[in-house]
Formats: C-alpha cells, sequence, structure tokens
C-alpha cells in the first residue's frame, strides 16, 4: 500500500511541470483510516508547498494520519515556511518519503525534525522513480548546472534533411506535439545560428492548454542573426539570450541591445567559437535550471564533446533519404575512435504512431 500512495503522489507531483522551476516538482497524499482524506503538489514558485495543500485539501482532521510526500519535506523557510515544522504541529503520525532532499544544506535536516518529535519515518519509497521525476532539480541543486536535453529527429537512415536542405517536416504531428511539452518542462531552449537562418524558428511552447514559454538560447559567435528573426520579435514574457563572442559586429550588437526582451550576452571563445562550458555555468548562475537542445549538427557534436548533455531524445521516422551530403544529427569532426564514443545507457522507448522516440542518459 506504501508503493500505492506513493505512485499516486508522483502523479500528483506532474502537475506542477513547467511552473515550479527552480523548485522540485513534489507530490503529496494524506491517508487516515486505510483511506486518502487530502491531496496536494506544488504548483508554482513561490507558492505553498505539496504537504501545504494536501493539509489544506483535506476532508477531516489530519491528526494521526500518514502522509505520502515525494520529497523529503523542507526544514527550512524560503518562500515559505518549513513543512517539516507544519507537519509536526498538525500531529501528523508518519511520514512515508519517496527521497531525501539532495540538496547538501538541507538533506536530512527535515527528517530530523520529524523524528525527534516522536514521527515515525519510512524513506525509499519508489526512490528510483522520484529521482527520474526530479533530475532536474537534482542536477542543477548540485552543480548548478542546466540539466542538458539533446532533442533530436531524424529519417530511418539517419539524415535529418535532405541534401537540399529540405528538414520540415520528417517527423509526424504526434512527435512534434510531444517535443512541445518537452520545451514546456524546462527553462531554456538552445539553437544554433545556422537552425535560426535555415528554420527561422520562434521556439515558443505551443500546447492546446496554453503551456510556458522557455528562454530562447541562441548561439552565433559572429552575431549573424536577422533583425527580422521570429525569436527576436515574440510577444514572449521569456527573454532571448543571443550567445556571442568578442569577434560580433558592434554596430549589429548596440541594435540587438536595444530591441525589448533579448539580451546579447559576450562570451569568452573557445576554438574561435562561444566556449559553452563558460555559456552553461553563465546560464545556471541565472537561474536556468534545464536547456532543450534543438540545434544543428554542429551544435550538437559540440555539447556532446564537452560533456554537457545528460540525456538524449531521438525521434526517427520510418523514411530513408539517402545522400552522402545529406547531414545526420551530430555532424562537427566526430570521434576519432570507437573508445571515445558517446555511450548511452537506461534506454526507454515510446512510439508516436509510425514514429519511434528513444530517450537515453549520457553515461558519465
Amino acid at each position: 500500500m506504501d508503493e500505492f500512495y506513493m505512485k499516486r503522489a508522483l502523479e500528483l507531483s506532474l502537475k506542477g511541470i513547467g511552473k515550479t522551476s527552480p523548485n522540485p516538482l513534489v507530490g503529496a497524499v494524506i491517508v487516515k483510516n486505510g483511506k486518502i482524506i487530502g491531496e496536494g503538489y506544488h504548483e508554482c514558485y513561490g507558492g505553498p508547498h505539496a504537504e501545504v495543500n494536501a493539509i489544506n485539501n483535506a476532508t477531516e482532521d489530519v491528526e494521526g494520519a500518514t502522509i505520502y510526500v515525494t520529497l523529503e519535506p523542507c526544514s527550512h523557510f524560503g518562500k515559505t515556511p518549513p513543512c517539516a515544522d507544519l507537519l509536526v504541529r498538525k500531529k501528523i503520525s508518519k511520514v512515508v518519503i519517496a527521497m531525501i532532499d539532495p540538496n547538501p544544506k538541507v538533506s536530512g535536516k527535515g527528517i530530523d525534525i520529524l523524528s525527534q518529535n516522536g514521527i515515525e519515518i519510512i524513506t525509499g519509497i519508489l526512490e528510483d522513480e522520484a529521482k527520474k521525476t526530479n533530475e532536474i532539480f537534482i542536477k542543477y541543486i548540485l552543480e548548478k548546472r542546466p540539466f542538458c536535453i539533446l532533442k533530436t529527429a531524424m529519417t530511418l537512415d539517419g539524415k535529418i534533411a535532405t541534401k537540399s536542405g529540405e528538414s520540415m517536416w520528417i517527423t509526424n504531428e504526434k512527435s512534434r506535439y510531444f517535443v512541445h511539452e518537452l520545451r514546456n518542462r524546462v527553462s531554456g531552449i538552445m539553437v544554433g545560428i545556422n537552425t535560426i537562418l535555415k528554420d527561422n524558428p520562434s521556439l515558443t511552447t505551443r500546447l492546446n492548454e496554453g503551456g510556458t514559454d522557455a528562454t530562447r538560447i541562441i548561439v552565433d559567435s559572429t552575431l549573424r542573426i536577422p533583425l527580422n528573426s521570429k525569436v527576436l520579435n515574440l510577444n514572449s514574457l521569456k527573454r532571448t539570450i543571443i550567445a556571442t563572442t568578442e569577434k560580433a559586429d558592434k554596430d549589429k550588437l548596440k541594435q540587438l541591445s536595444e530591441i525589448e526582451g533579448v539580451e546579447v550576452l559576450i562570451v569568452p571563445q573557445k576554438n574561435t567559437q562561444v566556449d559553452l562550458v563558460y555559456l552553461f555555468d553563465y546560464l545556471g548562475k541565472s537561474g536556468i535550471d534545464s536547456l532543450l537542445v534543438e540545434g544543428g549538427s554542429q551544435l550538437n557534436f559540440s555539447i556532446l564533446k564537452e560533456g554537457l548533455a545528460d540525456k538524449v531524445v531521438t525521434f526517427i521516422a520510418p523514411k530513408i533519404l539517402g545522400g552522402v551530403e545529406s547531414k545526420t544529427p551530430v555532424g562537427g569532426k566526430g570521434f576519432e575512435h570507437l573508445n571515445d564514443a558517446v555511450v548511452l545507457e537506461d534506454i526507454n522507448i515510446k512510439t508516436f504512431d509510425e514514429d519511434i522516440m528513444v530517450e537515453a542518459y549520457v553515461r558519465k
């Protein structure tokens, strides 16, 4: 039954996708006399935590009840008071926790408060599932660098476009809709300048229920981006960051800096290109906890080579294009030896009608 109730708490936590960053996704279920009397989840950054919402939603007094929560109750004052203290005041008798808070400054302290007040504690229920749900939060809280998802789409023979450059659309509508669900989960979307020049994308989130736009990051070492590009002329609450270098044209830099919602960031060079490690560190320090990279083959290779990718999501359409000149998802110079190859693990496969999606993690 512990797993049954925790599974429900994990389901609730997912309702916060796209709204809690940089906080974690958390769900809570309160059980008394063998029935659920309250449910809640962390709905938005700065709002009440899951435990608070579950208690507020309870249909009867929670004294003596058991609460199932996907993350260790907090022990410190942040945007809201400590949840561990609240559970003590409400005389909860038992707390079942999926995973300990990974933040070294917090880890275990919430449990200590509960234990010191005589509350029974059980930990590790569906822990692996909870860690996967909060993989973005875990990476960010421990490293202060964005969790990076490298997304590609290709034909069965590994092509992302025809030899003439035509690429819209390789995958079907359901696959493309899922990409917007991915955009809704992250706080940043990154592409290279070649993607802007070729496709002129908006890089917004378009879901049936709306969705949340992510910050758009364009890697453009010499500021080739046209001033009429869609990403520079959007009605969006999120900004567009253009990462460039000292090689950039100063007049163009001034023009871009005057566009509302656009930030031009001058980044150190590495091999005459934008230093991606520096850029990722900067984004992490500015609150970007996750990135969906939808770049071209050159940017994809550079990110893999620098060891910045955490997860790879690849869509494969049952089409064959052929052509020596047709581009593949990962270009650049490539790795010289098989031992240098990026190895993927923990592979999951889904289908969207005839399309196949392969989701895997980069072995570190």
